[in-house]
């Protein structure tokens, strides 16, 4: 899942922290690997500015998955994320009035 911060209002961290809050496993995405140490120096062939790998890195996150989830637990991911963007788009316009 990738999240627009600007759009959102949420950063992807954000809502990693909310899940955790819930026990609800997530992560940011990998790292690429041009951005790690060990290829520091490595040639590295963008394919537009800032490239893809880039992009997902700064606003994606890995939400808790599995072929054994319930759709109950499902729901409850879901939940949570909904909250969390709910909870800042409610603060945006409590802040606008």
């Amino acid at each position: 899942m990738t999240v627009d911060p600007e759009k959102a209002g949420v950063s992807h961290l954000n809502i990693i922290e909310a899940l955790a809050a819930e026990n609800i496993e997530a992560r940011p995405v990998w790292k690429p690997l041009h951005l790690q140490p060990l290829f520091e120096g490595a040639a590295y062939y963008r394919i537009q500015r800032g490239g893809v790998s880039d992009d997902l890195f700064r606003c994606g996150l890995c939400l808790a998955s599995g072929s054994s989830m319930t759709e109950g637990e499902q729901s409850r991911v879901i939940q949570v994320v909904e909250q969390a963007l709910e909870f800042k788009c409610a603060e945006r316009q409590q802040y606008s009035r």
